[in-house]
Formats: C-alpha cells, sequence, structure tokens
C-alpha cells in the first residue's frame, strides 16, 4: 500500500490505491392463474348448486366431456356434482351464431348473462339441441352450467358462425391499425394492419391506385395474412395509396381501411461529400466538408474504429456539425453522406479525429465524518460533474503534535456515483482521524491528483475499549472475523490446546462493564447469531480444563458494519 505524507498547519491529505465496489438485487415475482381468451376458465363443484368454494379450477380450450360414471376430478362425487365454464371474447362484427349442445344430464347456456340454452333435468340418456342465436359486435361472455345427478355423465358445447350467404348479411369490421413503409433501397412497400376479430373471417384483399385515380375492382393481392410486401410498384418518385378490406365465409366484405400512401423514390444520388476535416474544440469535435451540389441535408455517422459498426450521430442542412457526444480522450471515426430531396443518400466520405478532455471533476464538498460504534459514518453532496465516474475514499491518521500536524491517509474504496456515503470500518478506540473523498470522471481525471487541494475533515473516534484489561499467557490464538454471506454476523476461530476438555466464549457487555459468558463448545470456532451490526465486539475464549479450570483468556474484536 502507497502511502503520502503532507504537513500543513492544517490537516493534510495523501495518494493510494484501492478496489471497487458493485452491488445488485433482485426481486421474485408470481401472478395469478388466468385463463386466456378464447379458452374457457373452468370450475368443478362438489354440489348442483355451483355453491361454495371449487374444487378445482383449470383452464379448457374446448368443452367436450365424457366421464361416464367417474368422478369428473380428484376429490369430487361420481354423482350430484357441478362444472362451469366462463369466457369473454371478441366477436368482432358478429353476426348469425349456432349453439349446439349435447348433454346427459343439464345444460344451461348464458349469453351476456341471458339463457339461450335450457335443457335442466336428470336423464337416463344423451340429450342434443341446436339453438341459433344472434350475436352483437364487440366483447361477449358465454357461461355454461352443467349439472350430473346420477348415472352417466357427458356433456359437449360450441358456438360456431353461421356462414351461409342466405343467412349471414353481417359484413366483418373494417380492418384497423393499417400502416404504411417503404424500403428505399428495395423499392417495396410493405402494409401491415391488425387481426380482425370475425371468427367466419375468410381473408383480406389489398387494393392500390396512383394518386388522383380510384381503387379498381381487382384487388392487388388476397390473402389470408395481416401484411403484405408489394415489390411490383414503379420507382418513379410518385406516390400510390393502399387500402384493406376484408372478407367472410359468407362473401361479405367490409369498407376499406383509409389510405396508406408511399412516394417511390428515384435512384441517383448526389455525389459524396468532399474536403472533409475534423477538429477538437469547444464542446466536442467539429466535422466540416465542402457543400454538395443538388444536397438538401447531411447525414453523420460515427464508430469506434476505421472498419467498426457506425452509428447515426446527428443530421443537418449545414456544413459542419458539432459532435457533442463524441467520447472525450478517444479518436473518434466519421462517415458524411449527403441526402438529396428524393431521400437518395450518397456515398460516404471518411475522417477521424480525437477529442481530449483535460478538464477534472470539480470537489466533493458537504463531507462530515460521525463517529460510531463501528468506525465512522461519511456522508457527502452529490458532485455534479457531468461525466462522473466514480468516488474514491481516503482515509488515514493524525500525527504530529499541535505545532504540526500530518495527515496520512491511503485509498479505502472506490464507489459509484449514485453512493454518497460510506460505513468506515476502524477500532473505535479514541484515535485522531482524517478522511476526504476524491471525484474522478469517465476519462479518470482526478480532482485530487489535479489540484493537490481535497476538502480535508478530521474526526476522533469513539473509545469502547473494554474496561477490563485481558490478562497475559493464554495458550489461545484468537481470531474474530466478519462472518460470510448467510453466516452468523461474528465468526471466532483458535488454535486447539493440549489437555483441554472444551472452551468458553465470553464478549464484551458495555452495560455491565463485564465479559459475560456467551457459549461452551468443544470445537475450536463458535459463530456468534447475536452480534449486532453497526458496533465493536469484544471476546475472549478460554481453555477449559477436566478439573472445571479455566486458561487465561484470548481475546481479539470484530467491526460490524450497519
Amino acid at each position: 500500500m502507497n502511502r503520502t505524507h503532507l504537513t500543513s498547519t492544517a490537516a493534510a491529505v495523501v495518494l493510494a490505491t484501492a478496489g471497487a465496489l458493485l452491488t445488485a438485487t433482485a426481486t421474485p415475482a408470481s401472478a395469478a392463474t388466468t385463463c386466456t381468451s378464447p379458452v374457457y376458465k373452468r370450475q368443478f363443484f362438489a354440489n348442483t348448486t355451483f355453491s361454495g368454494t371449487p374444487k378445482k379450477t383449470d383452464c379448457d380450450s374446448t368443452i367436450s366431456e365424457n366421464w361416464r360414471t367417474g368422478a369428473p376430478a380428484t376429490g369430487l362425487p361420481k354423482d350430484n356434482f357441478s362444472v362451469r365454464w366462463t369466457v369473454t371474447r371478441d366477436f368482432g362484427s358478429g353476426g348469425p351464431f349456432a349453439l349446439p349442445v349435447t348433454t346427459q344430464d343439464g345444460i344451461r347456456v348464458y349469453l351476456d348473462g341471458v339463457r339461450k340454452v335450457d335443457l335442466w333435468k336428470n336423464v337416463s340418456s344423451t340429450v342434443s339441441k341446436t339453438v341459433n342465436v344472434t350475436i352483437p359486435s364487440g366483447k361477449h361472455s358465454l357461461r355454461v352450467d352443467y349439472v350430473n345427478w346420477t348415472g352417466t355423465a357427458n356433456v359437449s358445447f360450441a358456438y360456431l358462425p353461421r356462414t351461409s350467404a342466405t343467412v349471414d348479411k353481417v359484413k366483418p369490421l373494417t380492418p384497423t391499425g393499417t400502416s404504411v413503409t417503404y424500403d428505399k433501397t428495395t423499392g417495396a412497400a410493405k402494409l401491415t394492419w391488425a387481426k380482425n376479430k370475425e371468427m367466419d373471417l375468410a381473408g383480406y384483399r389489398v387494393y392500390r391506385r396512383l394518386k388522383g385515380t380510384s381503387f379498381g375492382s381487382t384487388p392487388l393481392r388476397t390473402t389470408t395474412s395481416t401484411s403484405y410486401v408489394d415489390s411490383s410498384l414503379p420507382k418513379t418518385g410518385e406516390t400510390y395509396y393502399y387500402e384493406v378490406r376484408a372478407y367472410d365465409k359468407a362473401g361479405n366484405t367490409s369498407a376499406g381501411t383509409a389510405d396508406q400512401g408511399v412516394t417511390t423514390a428515384d435512384r441517383t444520388p448526389t455525389a459524396a461529400p468532399g474536403g472533409l476535416t475534423a477538429d477538437s474544440g469547444t464542446g466536442g469535435l467539429r466535422i466540416a466538408w465542402d457543400r454538395v451540389t443538388d444536397a438538401v441535408s447531411y447525414r453523420v455517422y460515427r464508430a469506434t474504429s476505421a472498419n467498426g459498426a457506425y452509428t447515426k450521430v446527428g443530421s443537418t442542412d449545414q456544413t459542419s456539425y458539432l459532435d457533442t457526444s463524441a467520447v472525450e480522450g478517444a479518436t473518434s471515426y466519421y462517415r458524411v453522406t449527403a441526402l438529396d430531396a428524393a431521400g437518395n443518400e450518397s456515398a460516404p466520405a471518411a475522417v477521424s479525429a480525437k477529442r481530449y478532455d483535460l478538464t477534472p471533476p470539480s470537489a466533493v464538498t458537504g463531507l462530515t465524518a460521525t463517529p460510531t460504534e463501528y468506525g465512522f459514518a461519511l456522508h457527502w453532496d452529490a458532485n455534479q460533474t457531468p461525466d462522473l465516474a466514480r468516488y474514491v475514499v481516503y482515509a488515514g491518521e493524525i500525527l504530529g503534535d499541535d505545532e504540526e500536524k500530518v495527515c496520512s491517509v491511503h485509498e479505502v474504496e472506490w464507489l459509484w456515483t449514485e453512493t454518497t456515503s460510506y460505513a468506515y470500518r476502524t477500532l473505535p478506540d479514541g484515535e485522531d482521524r482524517c478522511f476526504f473523498v476524491d471525484a474522478v470522471d469517465d476519462d479518470w481525471n482526478s480532482h485530487y491528483e489535479w489540484t493537490r487541494a481535497p476538502e480535508v475533515v478530521t474526526a476522533t473516534e469513539l473509545d469502547t475499549t473494554p474496561g477490563v484489561a485481558t490478562p497475559e499467557g493464554s495458550p489461545i490464538e484468537l481470531t474474530a472475523s466478519v462472518g460470510g454471506e448467510g453466516a452468523a454476523p461474528a465468526a471466532l476461530s483458535w488454535n486447539a490446546v493440549t489437555d483441554a476438555t472444551g472452551y468458553q466464549v465470553y464478549r464484551w457487555n458495555p452495560d455491565t462493564a463485564a465479559y459475560e459468558k456467551l457459549a461452551a463448545t468443544s470445537q475450536e470456532s463458535y459463530e456468534d447469531p447475536t452480534a449486532t451490526k453497526g458496533t465493536t465486539h469484544y471476546y475472549w475464549v478460554t481453555a477449559v480444563y477436566a478439573d472445571g479450570t479455566e486458561s487465561a483468556p484470548g481475546a481479539d474484536y470484530v467491526v460490524l458494519a450497519p
């Protein structure tokens, strides 16, 4: 460990090296069981009244069961049970539906709480029925109640769109979420839209028209997908519009979506910019170039190496660009392209330059050092330097007399910028201490190293030294340390003593001013689960012999942070 001694009439400072600090937390999560529409939520009841808490709840994609004469699930009787299925789904434009059921024994079907099917009695054979209904557009709920009183148990139910052209006169809803993108490189337009909710949907028809004309009767494309890539667009710089219409199995067709337009581009880029220069200046790196004929704007790309991945950092209609985000102290590589009014991008022109950072962070202020039973609690103001990367904590001793004092410090911890406090652990035995916190930026500029003028604070430790001295001549060499992760706060270990039948562990109690018995053990180690954090604990360990006598104690202490 390197030490530096500075002398002055006031407390002075130092330099050293150390490690870094990093923490992370994770939080487990939990969620309730749900059934995603159109899957049913199914509940089993051990009665025929659907009362009380269900014996079982799960998800069911279809209602088609044949339990015969057995129980439908573990914990349920084979007779006098009930099952309820519920689901809410979006029916799109709605329309005519058939509700076919078969059952033994009873079944009731509800649409939005209104009973549509009612076969509710104990029967000796399977019965069937189909009810036709009209379901309005949008979301609706279905509930199926089934009861088995005695004997064989089976049930099936479905809701099926009626797709005959003589029955279904309801048009699908107009597709939503329509958008179009145009790829200037390939000249293709990609049209996308949201999937319709109708159960009887057959597909979609895509139409295209040139600006100033009408959509024809023949679609450009018929598809069951929710996207279409048009690679047949003429590359003439003209504007084209698209619309999408949905059609169902009965032949009903929706209205068309709002027009989605694209303007095709020509394929002739301008010349690449010339005369590129790049210079490090106030606020960043400035890249400049000559004006290009027919260019309406320029794009600036940056990479960390000449052949690296380039990322767009800005665009401008001027012939220069100030890159304020260029990394200080590193070489940045640039490519500049010109764009014409049609959006064609020229070949790139390249240049590179290094941005220098010679500005250290400002001093850390507001540092306080509060004596504690574990050492000192350090707190300071957040440093507002924009490129601040870390704090470095320095701590040391005050040496010398009143006429000339020396603060001899060393580096004790690196901390991330989100941290403005630190628990400094040291034996609180009344010594004078000195501290300062350094600010370091992401180019390793250190305020302390640049200025040699940190803001130092001094403080005197608390004195928690036991009032009872430890006798000499103990055969035990005791080591006290901080417990590991998941272990007790304090861990003790010592050497084996010949002829000892066991060992006695003591801990200093400042309230009674005495070492008090903590535990007896036959091992050469002990973990203290009752050691409180945020203080210093002092321990004795003695060897116990066959005649009951104890050796002189071995002593040590452990400092526990809060």
